[in-house]
């Protein structure tokens, strides 16, 4: 019976060594595939995306995506003994030809990667940025279904049109971010710019209020890409507001016919009866008509002292100033009919 515990004995300490042996095995191939074997074995880079959130699934569901295999459990279980499970960092990020796991982990939990990026282009509508945030894969669609009061009220805007409250840039935020997070931001960064242009305007401007001159510099906006134009354009506005003449800016009934617009105004459009409509209404519209930049939102509030009275397109992207009608007539005829 001795002799038996004996071999028993033997046959467990063999059996545990050998057990032992499998594990550390194991743990050196764990190792391997941890520290040393490349996640993907191309010659260019691959970049994975790593989204707000991301666990281990979401992470190993990333790199499927881009061709490379790892189970969530080896991620999961490199992060418990990294000890930054909690320290995930979303963004875009680079994994080049031999690169290992532990690399690409070192990489996210630092945050060393490529923010997503959204643009918010000068002169576009509300409605276009809204069309623009729907078709981003990088943003969470959490306002796609509500109707346009129902956003205002989420972003608590007080004015009765969302139109012109964004400042036109380019938004970097992190894979996953939320819509509505975008949206807040642009509004913050527009309140300033005006606010600033604001406390810096040129004295006696028949501007009531900085939404004033927001809806003015979103017609500027409309009317010209030219720098050097736009303060000029801001001058002639001011002197018809100031003198009580409508503003006649062809901009504005555009925006007022919205999808009835056919390309090109007629006589009838001009003469149509809309809010927006300054060739009938008098002053400045109700709201905005676009996203003004910076530029055109200090043009209205720093505008050119001049005695124009009308401006008309060249054709090449610059305006025909006069001061006169007879003299805009002449401007008209030359630029637009073809006439000497």
């Amino acid at each position: 019976m001795s002799a038996d515990r004996t071999v028993l004995s033997r046959g467990a300490r063999i059996g545990r060594i050998g057990a032992l042996s499998v594990l550390v095995v194991l743990c050196v191939l764990g190792a391997y595939r941890y520290f040393a074997e490349p996640l993907q074995r191309g010659t260019a880079p691959v970049t994975v995306r790593i989204t707000l959130g991301s666990g281990p699934e979401r992470i190993s569901e990333a790199l499927a995506a881009v061709g490379i295999d790892r189970p969530a459990w080896q991620i999961a279980l490199a992060l418990r003994i990294r000890g930054d499970v909690h320290a995930l960092k979303a963004a875009h990020y680079e994994i080049p030809p031999g690169m290992p796991l532990a690399g690409l982990l070192d990489r996210i939990t630092r945050g060393e990667g490529r923010l997503s990026e959204f643009r918010i282009i000068e002169g576009w509508t509300f409605a276009q940025v809204r069309q623009a945030a729907a078709k981003h894969p990088d943003l969470a669609q959490d306002t796609r279904d509500l109707s346009t009061a129902q956003l205002r009220e989420l972003l608590d805007i007080r004015h009765d049109s969302a139109e012109g409250l964004l400042a036109p840039d380019t938004y970097r935020f992190a894979p996953g971010m939320s819509e509505r997070h975008v949206y807040r931001r642009a509004i913050d960064a527009m309140r300033k710019v005006l606010d600033q242009a604001w406390a810096g305007r040129a004295a006696d401007l028949p501007l009531a209020s900085p939404y004033e001159a927001l809806v003015l510099a979103s017609m500027i906006e409309k009317e010209t890409g030219l720098d050097q134009d736009r303060a000029l354009i801001a001058g002639v506005f001011v002197n018809r507001l100031q003198r009580g003449m409508r503003l006649q800016s062809d901009p504005t009934t555009i925006y007022a016919l919205g999808d009835a617009f056919s390309g090109r105004l007629t006589r009838a459009d001009l003469q149509r009866a809309l809010p927006h409509n300054t060739y009938v209404i008098a002053g400045l519209p109700p709201t905005p008509i676009a996203l003004p930049g910076r530029a055109s939102i200090e043009a209205a509030l720093q505008p050119t002292r001049t005695r124009a009275l009308y401006f008309v397109a060249r054709g090449d992207g610059s305006s025909e100033f006069s001061e006169d009608l007879a003299a805009h007539q002449r401007a008209v005829n030359r630029f637009l009919k073809g006439r000497p």
